[in-house]
């Protein structure tokens, strides 16, 4: 059995898929596309179901990719059940959703999410009415809590094995006439059979001039084209309005009547978190305070990783002595050993003490619902460079993996839109370079000086993006930005999320980091590390001023971007940077490894999505600002 999570974005939808797949998910592209979507497998009253969560979508009427693609999906992929996911605390709002996807006469259940944030807002929903008037099961769920997803699945489980399809709803007797005049035309030239689709749902996608549909039969059958915009412009003569408008207010009028019909208000229960908004998006404070909350933020992400990086480094770095004793330090099989135990201590006391702490942050802002409000303040700075407030999406992906974050640019509808915001993305600290700022900068130099490269990056961008937009003019629409309510997160979800994230590190960076301390513990061995710091000093030690063998580590830099730093720790010979490296030398160090070539894994990402041309470009320009940076900071701090 298959069964599909649809529903408006921040509906819930990913929070119930999530409690289904335990964080363990494959993601998938449409095919042909760069739209991608969920899938998991789980076993449900003994038999196994293919789940899956389509991207939030408001209607299936939408020039938006990701939902025309999930459309596709509905129309295509033989899905046995829809689950419907509303946020019952916009109910009206999401009903016009509900009344579209009953058009297609799959078989439905609505799941009515967030109950209890209904409730506080005063709206009690009549379940069993609201169940009558669609035909279709509801079920109440507050996802986040777990609470009402067994009920779902199994409900879900019986809709789908008796096929039981909700009731289609009509509009008014006028439109409703042209709906039936225009299915009986379809049903006449036996075109629904093609799409596989009722022909009452094909009649509406013509009337609402649905270019995915209206393509096909524009050319192909000439006829059946004059009838339909002859149906199109009985709407627009009787309504004075054009016939999708028609179509469109006719559901909302019915979302609407539905809405007042199945509910009951009642007086809000208001507490202290509503009236957060008048502060944290308030046109001054908001700012202050996002300045404060990433203030706090990075502090005790510091404060957390300091607390347990200096004794496991201690631990660590206490066995190379004892293994000395009984090998011989000058030995090929003690430069193996020394190797694997530096990259080992790289991960285990470097890296995750500060990995963690940032990732599970980043869950608690993203699951209070704090992300969409950062977009929010951010979208003006957005459109002084020249950029989509969209870009803002991609950009916050950064701060974890610049690979989502340039994989995130295909919601961008502009060509030179998505390569500007692909190119800036590049350049935002991710979570590896953030451990490098962390373990370098905060833990050597101090937290604010940390904090000065995060501002010092966002300047860099805005820089950056303002000259690639003077290249490439073009104007800027705005943006429509849905705010979620607060939630309060629950730690076992921001855990999940944080495990799957990390996942990322501990199984491809982490043996990647192990090998690479190997290989340099082996040119070290061999004395091939000379010749590489020797070609790359006219650079790192003329221009940058670093010690000369900085020079193997910015090429494991390139692999992955926190291998630079845990092999410049291998490289210097010891943990305490700060006794072969002054402050001046260590910023300079991190600035350029924060700005200069992407990862690998960036760089094939880039290729894929903008070209082998812009990418290269995007290498080169990187490159060339890290050394301008890196060489001011050097003769400035």
């Amino acid at each position: 059995m298959k069964i599909a999570l649809m529903g408006q974005p921040n509906s819930g939808k990913s929070t119930i898929f999530n409690h289904v797949a335990g964080y363990k998910a494959v993601t998938s592209n449409f095919p042909g596309k760069t739209v991608k979507y969920e899938l998991t497998k789980f076993n449900l009253l003994g038999r196994i179901v293919e789940l899956v969560d389509l991207p939030g979508t408001y209607s299936l009427t939408s020039f938006d990719l990701a939902e025309l693609e999930a459309r596709k999906y509905l129309l295509k992929a033989n899905v046995d059940v829809v689950i419907n996911v509303i946020d019952a605390s916009l109910l009206s709002r999401s009903l016009e959703l509900t009344l579209q996807l009953l058009e297609l006469k799959l078989p439905m259940v609505i799941c009515l999410n967030m109950i209890d944030e209904a409730e506080r807002k005063g709206i009690k929903i009549d379940i069993e009415k609201l169940s009558k008037v669609f035909g279709a099961p509801v079920v109440p769920a507050v996802a986040i809590k777990g609470r009402g997803i067994k009920e779902l699945f199994s409900t879900a489980y019986e809709v789908g094995e008796k096929k039981k399809i909700g009731k289609t709803i009509n509009f008014s007797k006028d439109v409703e006439e042209v709906i039936t005049q225009l299915s009986a035309q379809i049903k006449k030239k036996q075109i629904e059979q093609e799409f596989n689709i009722p022909e009452r749902f094909l009649a509406l996608k013509y009337l609402e001039n649905d270019s995915y549909f209206m393509e096909n039969y524009e050319k192909k059958s000439n006829d059946l084209f004059k009838k339909i915009v002859h149906f199109q412009n009985i709407l627009k003569e009787t309504h004075g309005r054009q016939s999708d408008v028609v179509i469109s207010s006719e559901r909302h009028h019915l979302s609407m009547n539905i809405y007042e019909s199945v509910v009951s208000l009642t007086k809000p229960h208001k507490s202290a978190i509503d009236y957060l908004d008048n502060i944290l998006m308030h046109p001054f404070l908001g700012y202050i305070s996002l300045g404060l909350i990433f203030y706090l933020f990075f502090n005790l992400i510091f404060g957390a990783g300091k607390i347990v990086e200096e004794p496991l480094l201690d631990y660590f770095y206490r066995l190379i002595p004892l293994i000395e004793k009984s090998i011989n330090p000058n030995t090929l099989s003690f430069s193996i050993i020394s190797g694997i135990i530096q990259g080992l201590a790289g991960g285990i006391a470097i890296v995750l003490p500060y990995l963690f702490p940032f990732l599970f942050g980043l869950a608690i802002l993203e699951d209070l619902g704090y992300l969409p409000r950062i977009a929010f303040l951010l979208d003006a700075f957005l459109h002084k460079i020249g950029l989509h407030g969209k870009a803002i999406i991609p950009f916050i992906l950064g701060y974890g993996c610049t690979v989502p974050a340039i994989m995130a640019t295909r919601i961008l509808e502009s060509e030179r839109d998505r390569f500007i915001a692909s190119v800036l993305a590049t350049m935002i600290p991710c979570a590896a370079r953030m451990t490098i700022i962390f373990a370098l900068v905060a833990f050597y130099i101090s937290p604010q000086a940390a904090l000065t490269i995060y501002i010092l990056n966002i300047i860099v961008i805005i820089i950056s993006g303002k000259i690639l937009s003077r290249l490439l003019p073009e104007i800027t629409p705005g943006m429509i930005l849905e705010i979620p309510a607060y939630h309060i997160p629950s730690i076992k979800v921001a855990l999940a999320k944080t495990w799957l994230r990390m996942k990322e590190f501990i199984f491809v960076a982490w043996p990647l980091l192990i090998i690479g301390s190997t290989v340099l513990s082996l040119l070290q061995y061999f004395k091939v590390d000379n010749y590489i710091n020797q070609f790359f000093s006219p650079l790192t030690s003329f221009l940058l001023g670093l010690p000369i063998v900085v020079g193997t580590t910015l090429i494991f830099g390139i692999l992955r971007k926190e291998l630079s730093m845990l092999m410049l720790i291998q490289a210097i010979g010891t943990s305490n940077v700060a006794a072969v490296m002054s402050a001046t030398q260590i910023m300079t160090f991190t600035i350029f490894v924060i700005f200069y070539v992407p990862c690998v894994a960036t760089i094939a990402v880039l290729w894929r999505e903008i070209g082998i041309k812009r990418t290269l470009f995007t290498v080169v320009f990187t490159f060339v600002l890290a050394t301008i940076l890196a060489t001011i900071t050097r003769f400035v701090y």
